[in-house]
Order: C-alpha cells, then sequence, then structure tokens
C-alpha cells in the first residue's frame, strides 16, 4: 500500500477542498493529507492548554473562542476553515 493512503482523511475536512460546484477536490490528495495532518495536530496539541484554561475558571466557550482567535491570528498557518475545523476537532477530542 502507498504511503499516501495510510492516512485516513474525514469527510468533515475533505469538504474543506471541495468545490461547491464540482465534486472533486481543488487539491491534490497528498496535499490534502499534508494539511490533515497539520491540522489533527494542533487540535491535539491544543488539548492540554484548553484543558489547563478551563481549570483558571474560564468557560468552555471561552477557551474555544481563545484557540479560534489565536488561529485565525497574524502571521496565521492555516486558513480560515481549517482553523474552525481545528476548533471543532479539539472539542470533540476534549469531549466538550
Amino acid at each position: 500500500m502507498y504511503e499516501e493512503y495510510q492516512v485516513e482523511i474525514p469527510q468533515s475536512f475533505m469538504a474543506l477542498f471541495v468545490d461547491p460546484v464540482r465534486t472533486k477536490t481543488n487539491a491534490p490528495r497528498d496535499e490534502v493529507a499534508a494539511r490533515y495532518e497539520l491540522c489533527e495536530d494542533l487540535a491535539n496539541m491544543l488539548t492540554t492548554s484548553a484543558g489547563n484554561m478551563v481549570f483558571s475558571l474560564v468557560s468552555e466557550r471561552e477557551v474555544i473562542e481563545r484557540c479560534r482567535l489565536g488561529l485565525k491570528g497574524e502571521g496565521a498557518v492555516v486558513t480560515e476553515a481549517e482553523a474552525d475545523w481545528i476548533v471543532r476537532r479539539l472539542t470533540e477530542l476534549l469531549g466538550w
């Protein structure tokens, strides 16, 4: 099996790369896979920080908004759509 197909990309992430007019992705699969791995890694890395913020008497909603703003801030390495996906994935990982 080729290495590029060993990463299973969820449909929720693939949807970020599908042109609304067409049913095909607007980027090569290896590029989408690399972006997915980056976003998944960011979501997993944020779990510790987000969990710690809740213990500082900040609401879960506020934590998520702070993470979203940070991901979309100056020097962002992800697109706005990817930032929104990361925040959704973060809430899944934390069970919020």
